[in-house]
């Protein structure tokens, strides 16, 4: 979705805002003149869109006073989109971003009425302003910021914007990879457009990598439901010829796979099915369930890039637990059990489950018994590794049972934890299973198109990780989360 326009300011406390940085997009202003119709606003001259904007950020000496409209109690501002007053009407949306001495502005443009406003999740182009602003203002603050960088880096601007957003329409946001290609691209023979570089190396390539974390909180406790949730990036590194190359990624299910939500594509994509874009996790319904085929056409990066992001209510957690601890004195009994889910893959590059002990000192004793595996003490004495391996048995469930015995010595660095008090307490499961996804997503190599001169080799991967995966003791109160995912 394209852009209207993109500012670089530059404000210091007692020094007058100076604009540092505009880029106009003539072609992108008539359309928004055809979409908005009758709620137009154009986009003042620089000089009056940096006072308006001032004025509403209350950063002009003038503003000292109370201003009604803008400093009112019932007016809260929850993020960095703004009207401003122009000509007696309001310019929105305009995204603005405040960071050291500068301020990054960006006004997208929005494919239907203002009138009413809409609502800032309807609208597509807010995510890539943001995203190419947050490219800019990396690029930017990067480093040790003194005058004479800072200075370098905006004198680069013009060329980089143009590369990243040609026409007003942004279709990369890394300005590092464009400013590393730069020096490459002057040596380029082939005819290849103004805003466009290349570093091909070798022979045309495509690596499409999906990564799926799942988070997890269990309790074994019927008043606290468990709650499970997975969150999929899928990144794409492009090696093509400099000639602009048009690719489509499709991403399939398997029958019984989790459908895909909440889906947030990189700004060099050009169209999604709309589909794709309103299934939700927050639906109160399962009418916005949408199965695939998900297919992205873009015009690739230089880099590596992450095509989209993804969320997904898969039905299990791959890993069932149960915890129990009970205290005895200086003494802590430990039961544990864990089940692989029968549906998920059995092989894991690792595995292991950490269970920590807080506000007690260190272990002097240890008594256990495991049926798969091994424990190991860490050199702290307050922390057991219990490591799994690479793969479940055939039942694929495991336990580990022991009694943990404290020394009353008290050591300066003892782990102390204010929530963990008295037997409330957790393991932490990691693991990592290659080349496996528990929604079931996958790139389909059958389905991808490359419009290029070259036929490039294209590979895929995918792999599962865990994040935050926790089981509490269920003898204990454990800190609950503020809503399950599942009912």
């Amino acid at each position: 979705m394209p852009v209207r326009g993109l500012w670089v300011l530059s404000h210091r406390q007692g020094h007058s805002a100076v604009m540092r940085f505009s880029r106009r997009y003539p072609t992108v202003e008539k359309r928004a003149k055809i979409y908005n119709k009758a709620s137009y606003v154009a986009i003042p001259e620089d000089k009056d869109l940096l006072k308006a904007l001032l004025l509403e950020l209350g950063l002009t000496d003038e503003n000292k006073n109370f201003v009604e409209y803008r400093d009112n109690c019932s007016r809260i501002n929850k993020t960095n989109v703004y009207s401003l007053s122009v000509s007696e009407r309001k310019l929105w949306p305009v995204l603005a971003v405040q960071k050291a001495d500068f301020i990054y502005v960006c006004i997208p443009l929005v494919e239907q009425s203002l009138t009413p406003p809409p609502p800032l999740l309807t609208i597509n182009s807010i995510s890539e302003a943001f995203a190419l602003v947050s490219g800019v203002m990396l690029f930017i603050s990067v480093g040790q910021n003194s005058e004479t960088e800072v200075s370098s880096r905006l004198a680069q601007l013009p060329v980089l914007v143009t590369q990243a957003c040609p026409l007003g329409s942004p279709v990369d946001t890394n300005l590092f990879a464009l400013h590393d290609n730069s020096a490459t691209s002057a040596n380029q023979t082939c005819k290849t457009p103004a805003w466009k570089t290349s570093k091909q190396k070798g022979k045309a390539q495509i690596d499409v990598s999906i990564t799926e974390k799942v988070q997890s909180t269990q309790y074994d406790k019927g008043d606290d439901s468990d709650t499970w949730q997975v969150f999929g990036t899928v990144s794409c590194k492009c090696n093509l010829e400099a000639i602009t190359p048009n690719v489509i990624v499709g991403l399939n299910l398997p029958a019984n796979g989790s459908p895909l939500q909440d889906i947030l594509v990189h700004p060099c994509v050009t169209s999604v099915d709309s589909s794709m874009l309103i299934s939700s996790s927050v639906a109160l319904t399962d009418d916005s369930a949408f199965n695939g085929p998900y297919k992205f056409p873009f015009i690739p990066p230089s880099d590596t890039f992450q095509l989209c992001y993804y969320t997904s209510q898969v039905p299990v957690p791959p890993i069932l637990g149960f915890y129990q601890m009970t205290e005895d004195g200086s003494q802590v009994h430990l039961s544990i059990k864990l089940k692989l889910h029968e549906t998920v893959k059995n092989g894991f590059e690792y595995c292991d489950a950490k269970i920590p002990f807080f506000n007690r000192g260190q272990i002097k004793h240890l008594e256990y018994k495991v049926s798969h595996g091994q424990l190991e003490l860490s050199r702290e004495k307050s922390l057991l590794v219990w490591v799994i391996g690479q793969k479940f048995p055939k039942s694929l469930e495991i336990s580990l049972n022991g009694t943990a015995t404290f020394s009353s010595e008290a050591h300066p660095n003892d782990p102390a934890d204010p929530i963990c008090v008295g037997a409330t307490g957790y393991v932490k499961l990691s693991f990592r299973i290659p080349d496996y996804s528990l929604t079931g997503c996958y790139a389909d190599q059958q389905t991808m198109q490359v419009f290029s001169s070259a036929k490039p080799k294209i590979v895929t991967s995918r792999e599962l990780i865990s994040s935050d995966y926790y089981i509490w003791n269920s003898k204990a109160p454990a800190p609950v989360t503020s809503r399950s995912f599942y009912a």
